[in-house]
């Protein structure tokens, strides 16, 4: 039984709370910040780190990493990550934790990084994270990846990033032909008018017209590819009934879709699980690979 999103019943101070994801775990998410640095140091100091622009700012560049021996086999799939941070802070850097594992499968890895909030609006940074997408979709042959295999995640504002491009947008750059294989979206956010109600909107300045255009629940979804919708235990009732509801709606639309809570987690260490292999999430995330890359 899915849950709706009940945030117009809440005071403000309330909405405050939900969609503050630090309060279910005592405000302090450093820690866990520090630990997609170390992970992603790690990767960096192991593999060789390809930086590409996508797009003609300097913050339109995204990390592709390519496996060890991989010129001696077919092109292989290519999962991309887009980091959250609410649109407003965090970056590629941060974000190659989990290459280290997709890398061993011998899967190509990229992290994509954006412009932030308030230097720029939602609209552009969905702009910019299509714009990578396209751009990885006509890389594939020459850095060895399979374009037709590019699976897409997204934690948190990145899930949202990555829902949004997923969507069937009828033009020629991201036409129905980029979509990706499969979307595996993580703590995100679905329905972004409740933010306007939060601290969150002074960097974001969004207007109800704007937040309904950027919300994915309300969108067309008849070409969304297979998904991974997953979320902690350890979130708020909010955040859980955003990931419930977009997967009501993908599996109203008849799209193949798969719901995770993951026990004992939370917004920010959930994510660190996805790419283990030895782990339920992971296991879900590799086969959902293998289905649509088979």
């Amino acid at each position: 039984m899915f849950s709706k999103i009940n945030w117009r019943e809440l005071e403000n101070s309330e909405i405050e709370r939900e969609y503050s994801p630090s309060s279910t775990i005592g405000g302090d998410y450093l820690p866990y910040i520090n630990e997609y640095i170390r992970e992603s140091n790690l990767v960096k100091e192991s593999y060789d780190v390809i930086e590409c622009s996508y797009g003609p700012l300097s913050t339109n560049t995204l990390d592709l990493i390519l496996p060890k021996n991989f010129l001696e086999g077919p092109l292989v799939p290519l999962i991309v990550f887009i980091h959250g941070g609410y649109w407003q802070e965090l970056s590629k850097n941060e974000s190659l934790f989990m290459g280290k594992q997709i890398l061993e499968e011998g899967y190509a890895f990229a992290a994509v990084d954006y412009s932030l909030c308030p230097s720029v609006k939602i609209e552009e940074i969905v702009d910019e994270c299509r714009m990578a997408l396209t751009w990885l979709k006509s890389a594939g042959s020459s850095y060895g990846f399979d374009s037709e295999k590019i699976i897409l995640a997204g934690s948190s504002a990145g899930a949202h990033l990555s829902a949004m491009c997923s969507l069937n947008h009828n033009d020629q750059a991201t036409s129905a032909s980029y979509i990706p294989a499969a979307t595996v979206l993580v703590s995100g956010i679905y329905e972004l008018q409740p933010l306007i109600h939060t601290s969150i909107n002074d960097a974001l300045k969004m207007s109800k017209d704007s937040a309904i255009v950027l919300s994915p629940l309300f969108k067309d979804l008849k070409c969304f590819p297979q998904t991974l919708i997953t979320w902690g235990e350890n979130e708020t009732d909010e955040f859980k009934c955003q990931s419930e509801a977009f997967a009501q709606n993908l599996m109203d639309y008849g799209i193949p879709v798969e719901t995770y809570e993951v026990s004992g987690k939370n917004h920010f260490d959930i994510i660190l699980d996805l790419a283990k292999k030895n782990g339920i999430l992971g296991k879900k995330f590799y086969k959902l690979i293998e289905d649509v890359c088979s």
